[in-house]
């Protein structure tokens, strides 16, 4: 599908102009910007404009939501009409970060150190879930647990034991992992 430059043109327009635009890249479906001032921003036209599907505000980026594979199109065709710099994700999310109060940069923070973590943390209370039910007594059997049952499952009781501990024996090392990866 041919990109008609008079429509991007709108687009750049509704965000408030080419001057308004601090950085701007794009993800797979959205043009994702970091704006000077997002209160310039002219939403219905956005809605008239064909090409754009949806917009919203979230983090400090205003976000145009444009489909896959036409997006690349509609942002090469910006970056020629504006002249302005291709940024990663990574350098839209800092600039937009900036306009966010405290609270919302702590928050922010937390999640940035949390998310990472978080997939080793569910396996191991996964992993200790079955250890549970492995070794808890009354579960399956009266008064007595299924490694006492079946004495053969008792060494992957303790394997399985050892490495969900490991996640939450190690938990203060990832948490400053974490936070020390930018």
């Amino acid at each position: 599908m041919a990109i008609e430059r008079a429509k991007v043109e709108e687009i750049i327009k509704a965000v408030g102009g080419k001057d308004n635009i601090e950085a701007s890249t794009h993800c797979v479906t959205r043009l994702r910007f970091a704006l000077y001032d997002d209160k310039l921003v002219d939403t219905d036209a956005l809605e008239q404009n064909d090409l754009v599907k949806g917009q919203f505000s979230s983090q400090g980026q205003y976000q145009v939501v444009i489909g896959p594979g036409l997006v690349d199109k509609v942002y090469d065709e910006m970056i020629s009409i504006t002249g302005g710099s291709r940024a990663s994700k990574d350098e839209v999310k800092n600039t937009a970060s900036k306009k966010q109060n405290p609270i919302q940069r702590a928050i922010k923070t937390l999640a940035d150190i949390f998310i990472p973590i978080l997939p080793a943390i569910v396996t191991a209370g996964l992993l200790l879930g079955i250890n549970n039910i492995l070794t808890g007594k009354g579960i399956f059997f009266e008064g007595m647990a299924l490694v006492q049952v079946y004495p053969q499952w008792t060494d992957f009781a303790a394997i399985i034991n050892t490495i969900a501990s490991t996640a939450f024996a190690f938990l203060p090392a990832l948490i400053g992992w974490a936070a020390a990866i930018p």
